[in-house]
C-alpha cells in the first residue's frame, strides 16, 4: 500500500524543498499538461502541445531568481542571459513535457495514499510533538505563492516521473571486461624524467628594437585604452523606501484580523495508528473470514491494553510503509485515505479503537491517539505578522501609484535630481569612477553597476544634452535614475607610458618562441639517440598520480607511444618554455579493490545516464517535438 513512500524518501525529501526554494527541474508543471490555449509565440511543439514564448520567458525569469537566491552577490544576471543557457532551458521545457505525454500513455499514476503518506513525513514540517504541523505547511506554501493542491499536484507529478525515468536508469550496466580495462589504463604508470627550457634563460638573447615597439603598440591599441568615465548623481526608488514612510493602525490591524479570520485558524487535526491485516482485492471468503478472526483477535488485545498497540503492529500489520513506525500514519488529511477508513476515523474519539474496518486492502484496526480541534489563533499572536503583511500592501499600492509619477517628474525637471529626491524623500546618492561595464570597485550588486543604468547613463540624452536618465528598473519594484556630474571622453595611454610594459612582454614572447625551437631540436636529435644528459631525476606518474605535472604535459605524457623505449614527447609550456619528456619504463601499477569499484560505479553512472539522456531522446521523437529557433532567438529583459 505505501511500498513507493519506503523505497523513494529521499527523492520526496527533495521535492519538499520546492517550498522554500522552487526548483526550475519542476517549473510549471501545470503548462506541461495544458492545451495549446497559451498566449504568445510558440517556441516549440510537443505531442500536438505547444511552448510558448512566455512559458519560455517564465522558465528563465524563475531560473535566475533561483541563481539569485542560491548565490546572491555573485550572481551574475549578464552570464545567464544567453542563447545557450536559452537552449537548454527550452530543451528542459521540451524533455518534461516528452516525459509528460508518456506518463500519460503508459497511466503511470500515484495513489492517494501514497502521496498523503510521503506528504506526512516530509522533513521539516513537524511540530515539537512530531506530528504533522498543518497551520506550518500552508503558511509555507502561501510564502511561495502556492496552494496545497498546486504543490501535491507537483509532488505527483515528480513521483511518476521518479517512476517511469528511475526504470530505466536503473538498468545502466557496466560489463566487467569494460572495467578491468579501464582499471589496467586507469593503474598503468611510467617513469618519466623532464628537461625543462625556460624561456626566462632565453631572454638574455632577445633584442628588443623601437620599431618592435611601436608595432606592438599600434597593434595592441585596445589594450592601451582608458575608458570613458563618468562621475554621476543617483536615486533609487523601491518599495521598501516607500514602506518606511507607511503607518498601520490599530482599526486597520482589527478589520484585517476579522477579513481573514480563516487564515489564522488551524484545521482539526487527526493522528492516527493502524493496523491492516490483508488480503488480495480477488481473495476467497474463506480468507476474508480468517483475515477478519486475526484482525477481531487482535482487536481484543489492543482494547485490552493500547499500550502495546505499536508493538503488535510490527508483527502483525501487512502495511510495509507504517509496520515499522509501530503503524503510525502521522495526521490524518481530508480524502487522503479510502473512504471507509476515513469515515471510520472522523467518529473516533481521543484515545479509541475502531471496530476492524474493511477496504480493498483488508481489515484495519485504527487507534486514534491524538486528536486537536479547530482552533483560532488570537490577534495579539498575530498582530505583527497582520502590520508587516498591511504594510508591504500599502507600500505595493504606494509604489504602483509612484513609479508613473518619479517618471514624469524626471522628464519635467529634466536637469536636476534634486526634485524627485525631496518628493520622494530618496537619498541623492553619487558615484564616481563608472564606465560603461560599471565600477568594480564596488560591489557588483550595486545599483550602480546595473546594464540597463549604465546603458541609459552613457547615452547622448544625458551626456551631450546633460538631461537626467530616464527611469530604470533595475529589479522588482525598483526604478532608478541618474545624471552626469563629470565626464572624462576615452583615451589611449602615452607610448612613453607603457614602453616598459611592452619592452617586458615582447621580451617574453620572443623568448618563449626561442625556448620552443631550440626544445624542439633537442627533441629531434633525443628520438634519433637516447641521451640521458640534463634530465631530472625520475618520478613515476599514472592516471591517478599526476604528481606535480602540468596538465597539458600529463596529457601528452599519457598518450605517448610507449611501444618503443625510451619515447620522448614535447610540450609548449605558454609562459613558461618549453618541456622535453623522456619515457623510459611502463609498469603495470598496483590494483587498489577500492578504488576499481568506486571508479566502476561513477563509470556505470555515466553510462546509465546515457541511458537515461536516449530514452529522453527516443520521447521526443515519439512525441514528434519540433523547435521554432526563430522565435527562440527573442530575447526578454531578464537582467
Amino acid at each position: 500500500m505505501f511500498e513507493y513512500i519506503r523505497t523513494h524518501q529521499r527523492l520526496m525529501q527533495f521535492l519538499l524543498l520546492l517550498i522554500i526554494f522552487p526548483s526550475f527541474a519542476f517549473f510549471g508543471i501545470e503548462s506541461y499538461t495544458s492545451s495549446r490555449a497559451a498566449a504568445g509565440a510558440n517556441v516549440a511543439t510537443v505531442a500536438g502541445q505547444s511552448i510558448t514564448q512566455q512559458e519560455l520567458d517564465n522558465a528563465l525569469r524563475e531560473q535566475m531568481d533561483n541563481m539569485r537566491q542560491t548565490y546572491g552577490p555573485q550572481f551574475d544576471p549578464k552570464l545567464f542571459n544567453t542563447p545557450e543557457v536559452r537552449q537548454n532551458v527550452l530543451d528542459e521545457l521540451v524533455a518534461r513535457k516528452a516525459v509528460t505525454e508518456e506518463i500519460r500513455k503508459q497511466n503511470v499514476s500515484i495513489a492517494d495514499a501514497t502521496l498523503q503518506q510521503e506528504l506526512l513525513r516530509a522533513p521539516g514540517l513537524q511540530n515539537a510533538n512530531g506530528s504533522f504541523d498543518n497551520d506550518k505547511y500552508k503558511q509555507l506554501l502561501a510564502q511561495r505563492g502556492m496552494t496545497p493542491a498546486v504543490y501535491e499536484q507537483r509532488m505527483r507529478q515528480n513521483m511518476a516521473f521518479e517512476q517511469l525515468l528511475g526504470s530505466v536508469q536503473n538498468t545502466g550496466f557496466l560489463p566487467r571486461a569494460v572495467a578491468e580495462r579501464i582499471a589496467l589504463i586507469t593503474e598503468q604508470e611510467r617513469e618519466v624524467q623532464v628537461l625543462n627550457l625556460k624561456a626566462a634563460d632565453f631572454a638574455a638573447q632577445v633584442k628588443v628594437t623601437d620599431d618592435m615597439i611601436k608595432a606592438y603598440y599600434d597593434k595592441n591599441a585596445a589594450l592601451f585604452e582608458i575608458p570613458e568615465t563618468m562621475k554621476a548623481q543617483y536615486v533609487v526608488l523601491t518599495a521598501d523606501a516607500l514602506a518606511a514612510q507607511v503607518t498601520v493602525s490599530e482599526d486597520d490591524i482589527a478589520g484585517f484580523y476579522k477579513s481573514n479570520t480563516k487564515t489564522y485558524t488551524s484545521d482539526e487535526q487527526r493522528k492516527v495508528s493502524h493496523i491492516l491485516i490483508g488480503f488480495a482485492k480477488n481473495a476467497s471468503d474463506d480468507v476474508k473470514a480468517k483475515a477478519k478472526a486475526k484482525a477481531e483477535t487482535l482487536l481484543a488485545e489492543v482494547r485490552k491494553n493500547p499500550a502495546v498497540f505499536a508493538k503488535l503492529a510490527k508483527e502483525n500489520s501487512d502495511d510495509p510503509g507504517s509496520k515499522e513506525q509501530g503503524g503510525d500514519l502521522g495526521v490524518m488529511v481530508k480524502d487522503a485515505f479510502v473512504k471507509p477508513f476515513e469515515a471510520a476515523t472522523l467518529k473516533l474519539k481521543q484515545g479509541e479503537i475502531s471496530e476492524p474496518v474493511l477496504t480493498d486492502y483488508g481489515y484495519h484496526i485504527i487507534y486514534l491517539t491524538e486528536l486537536r480541534a479547530a482552533a483560532v489563533k488570537p490577534l495579539d499572536e498575530v498582530r505583527a505578522q497582520i502590520a508587516a503583511d498591511i504594510k508591504k500592501q500599502k507600500a505595493a499600492k504606494s509604489y504602483s501609484e509612484a513609479a508613473e509619477a518619479f517618471t514624469d517628474a524626471l522628464y519635467q525637471q529634466a536637469d536636476s535630481l534634486q526634485a524627485v529626491a525631496d518628493k520622494w524623500k530618496l537619498k541623492l546618492e553619487v558615484a564616481d569612477g563608472l564606465s560603461k561595464q560599471g565600477n568594480p570597485g564596488v560591489p557588483a550588486t550595486s545599483p550602480v553597476n546595473n546594464p540597463k543604468f549604465l546603458k541609459a547613463l552613457f547615452s547622448d540624452e544625458v551626456i551631450k544634452k546633460k538631461h537626467n536618465t530616464e527611469a530604470v528598473e533595475i529589479a522588482p519594484s525598483t526604478l532608478m535614475a541618474g545624471r552626469m556630474v563629470e565626464y572624462k571622453a576615452a583615451s589611449k595611454r602615452p607610448l612613453d607610458e607603457v614602453k616598459a610594459a611592452i619592452v617586458a612582454k615582447i621580451t617574453q614572447t620572443e623568448a618563449e618562441v626561442l625556448a620552443e625551437k631550440e626544445g624542439k631540436a633537442k627533441l629531434a636529435a633525443l628520438k634519433a639517440a637516447d641521451a640521458a644528459a640534463g634530465f631530472s631525476d625520475v618520478k613515476v606518474i599514472s592516471r591517478a598520480k599526476t604528481e606535480d605535472v602540468p596538465p597539458q604535459a600529463f596529457s601528452a605524457i599519457m598518450k605517448a607511444d610507449v611501444q618503443k623505449l625510451p619515447a620522448f614527447v614535447g610540450v609548449n609550456m605558454p609562459g613558461a618554455g618549453y618541456m622535453v619528456y623522456r619515457i623510459s619504463k611502463v609498469n603495470a601499477g598496483n590494483p587498489d579493490a577500492a578504488r576499481r569499484a568506486s571508479d566502476a560505479q561513477q563509470i556505470a553512472n555515466l553510462v546509465a545516464q546515457q541511458e537515461l539522456t536516449s530514452y529522453i531522446d527516443l520521447l521526443k521523437k515519439k512525441a514528434k517535438a519540433s523547435v521554432n529557433k526563430e522565435a527562440l532567438k527573442v530575447s526578454p529583459e531578464t537582467n
